[in-house]
């Protein structure tokens, strides 16, 4: 087989570095924040999802990557980062220890149709503040996504959805209304959100199905359904968004597709990759432990966002540090340039030795991996203790003493 796996690629380089980029714009801006990096294994136990996504998400019912292994345990790649950092929490026993924040970079596996910017292996960033109910930490967590779309140059693309789920109570009442409300159009309902009604009304709110869409439309309201301490927590935290001039959009139909989530629930929308979809989501999710067998709910809220989609709205280039081409002619050269090369690298020059070929050969060699100064050391320029450095953008020579060679190449760098 000669080609990837159905929605998935390869990075070669100037994707890698890209992407990686976008980690590290992010990573930066979290660890202002306080967050610390994690990281949990690609695969789980299955239950990790199921008991937490729930039964009736798209992601449990039909996008897991699901397998067993040779003792017949049921494992998933993971579909998300949540679940597995909440795992991490219980297991290393560290409920006791809170508040946690955590940022986290990685891939993650989901079964679906592959289109623009959306894999079966994809990559994401996230962070998680766990252990904190107030809704300070939920403005805090959504003014670290504004920093990171800003510092990414996508701030002006986007634009920060958001809507409060409240709490149970709030929730209970409002799943009754809607009940009665689709029970009367269940005709009229696409399979998987007739499917929905029973177990999960809520999530009829989030279908795409255009026929669904319409119903949606005229649906009840769940902010009429709010109880007195959710639309307070919600005010608070559009009053810590208007404080930090965050703009924001309400929308009553933003729902999020997961079972664990409550009160604070948003997404940063674009339409800049052909369709109104969101780049960043996240959202509260106080139950999550309990879900997962905890005897006492952990309040907790976060955010993930798609590292490729992220990739196609950058418009600016990841920095890149251009190298050094060094070309040895000669056996004394071949050996003592293993020297000076090391001796390069640890002052932070970036070197790339080039040992073989013809001196054009290896010149265009140095031009293609966009070198910006050539050495050309061969056996005659180490008798005489120097070496020649060509910059390779004027096409200027000059040949420098070796014991000079740091100083020139970090001065015309």
């Amino acid at each position: 087989m000669t080609q990837p796996f159905r929605g998935t690629y390869d990075q070669l380089p100037e994707l890698a570095i890209r992407q990686q980029h976008i980690v590290d714009v992010a990573r930066f801006q979290a660890s202002l924040y306080g967050y610390d990096l994690v990281s949990t294994p690609i695969f789980e136990y299955a239950e990790v999802f199921s008991r937490s996504l729930g039964e009736t998400s798209d992601v449990v019912s039909k996008e897991m990557f699901v397998f067993e292994d040779r003792h017949g345990d049921k494992l998933v790649l993971r579909p998300e980062g949540t679940a597995g950092i909440m795992r991490a929490i219980l297991s290393n026993k560290l409920a006791h220890h809170l508040p946690q924040k955590y940022f986290y970079a990685g891939p993650m596996f989901r079964y679906e149709r592959p289109q623009k910017g959306r894999y079966r292996q994809f990559h994401q960033i996230g962070v998680e503040f766990i252990g904190e109910s107030a809704s300070g930490s939920d403005v805090e967590v959504i003014a670290l996504a504004h920093d990171v779309l800003e510092k990414l140059g996508v701030g002006q693309k986007v634009e920060l959805q958001i809507n409060s789920l409240g709490d149970q109570e709030s929730r209970q009442a409002y799943r009754d209304v809607l009940v009665t409300y689709f029970s009367d159009l269940k005709d009229h309902l696409s399979e998987d959100s007739q499917r929905r009604l029973d177990k999960n009304p809520l999530r009829i709110l989030d279908s795409k199905d255009e026929g669904d869409r319409v119903l949606v439309e005229k649906a009840p309201n769940l902010k009429d359904y709010l109880n007195g301490a959710s639309q307070d927590f919600f005010g608070e935290v559009l009053d810590g968004l208007a404080v930090l001039k965050i703009p924001y959009v309400l929308n009553p139909h933003l729902v999020r597709g997961l079972d664990y989530y409550c009160h604070t629930a948003f997404e940063f929308v674009t339409d800049s990759l052909g369709a109104h979809s969101a780049v960043l989501a996240g959202g509260r999710y106080d139950s999550l432990a309990q879900m997962m067998g905890h005897k006492d709910p952990i309040p907790s809220i976060g955010w993930a966002s798609g590292i490729e989609r992220l990739n196609l709205m950058c418009e600016q280039e990841a920095p890149v540090t251009r190298p050094v081409s060094m070309i040895l002619i000669g056996p004394q050269a071949e050996t003592q340039g293993l020297v000076i090369a090391q001796w390069l690298r640890r002052e932070g020059i970036k070197v790339v030795l080039s040992h073989q070929g013809s001196l054009k050969s290896r010149m265009k060699y140095a031009n293609r991996i966009h070198a910006h100064q050539a050495i050309i050391l061969g056996d005659t320029e180490l008798e005489k203790h120097t070496a020649i450095v060509k910059c390779l953008d004027t096409g200027a020579q000059q040949e420098v003493a070796l014991s000079q060679l740091i100083n020139c190449l970090k001065s015309s760098s």
